[in-house]
């Protein structure tokens, strides 16, 4: 059975947090987050396949392949329930495995997820996908930031590093054509989406130039959504305490 990479923290009772993480990040990506989750919970935060330390995952290049793939993960850790957590196409994959695998989820928080309608700033992915030097890359993670938060110079190291590494680049641009059809993203079906029965979180930034805040409408109603002034599609590193306080709540909901 493959196994993902993961960044883990805490050692605490009770089902485990788990992170997922947006298109072109890695684990480390929510290690504030983490870290102060980690201080109530157990968490785990995985590397999706193609990324990081799972680069060389094979045959997975799909939000329903990485619902999979994390799956059979927890399956192999013998971990009975998670709650998740997931960003952008780590939300896509989040809700995918509570769709495919409800019996194993506690709650969902879902921030500014893929596949809640076709439109996708495709043009922008693309730019951050081929970019392998420092200046491109902040002038493409600038483009997913809401303009009051400025991209921190440690996530543009820490990304042109990974787009060095041989195949990385390759990988994301593979990940990125079947991710989306005609400029379209797919989505995913509504009746899903309304067959939760868990808590369910949903937030997004007013000001998100990569998945449009049209998406956070006509959820289903016992989806808690909250939309947020000033922010971008970058929740993680703009609002972090806000995303913790979200985590938190939803978590003790489930």
């Amino acid at each position: 059975m493959h196994q993902l990479g993961a960044i883990e923290m805490g050692e605490k009772a009770g089902a485990p947090v788990v992170f997922l993480h947006g298109f072109g990040g890695t684990a480390a990506s929510w290690h504030p987050v983490q870290t102060t989750i980690s201080e109530k919970h157990t968490t785990i935060a995985f590397d999706l396949p193609g990324h990081g330390a799972s680069l060389d995952y094979s045959d997975a290049v799909t939000a329903r392949h990485f619902a999979q793939a994390v799956i059979d993960d927890i399956g192999g850790r013998n971990i009975q329930k998670v709650h998740l957590v997931g960003h952008s196409m780590g939300g896509a994959t989040a809700a995918l495995i509570a769709a495919f695998a409800p019996e194993k989820v506690s709650s969902l928080t879902l921030l500014a997820p893929g596949g809640f309608g076709p439109d996708i700033n495709g043009r922008l992915l693309q730019h951050y996908a081929d970019a392998r030097e420092y200046d491109d890359l902040k002038m493409a993670l600038e483009g997913m930031f809401g303009w009051r938060h400025p991209v921190p110079e440690d996530m543009i190291r820490r990304d042109a590093e990974l787009h060095r590494k041989p195949g990385q680049i390759e990988r994301l641009d593979a990940i990125l054509v079947r991710m989306m059809k005609d400029g379209l993203q797919g989505t995913i079906p509504k009746e899903f989406l309304e067959a939760f029965t868990m808590p369910v979180t949903v937030a997004w930034g007013r000001l998100d130039n990569v998945l449009p805040l049209y998406q956070s409408e006509g959820l289903p109603s016992s989806f808690a959504v909250h939309r947020f002034d000033g922010a971008g599609h970058m929740l993680i590193e703009e609002i972090p305490d806000e995303v913790i306080s979200l985590i938190l709540a939803t978590v003790g909901a489930g």
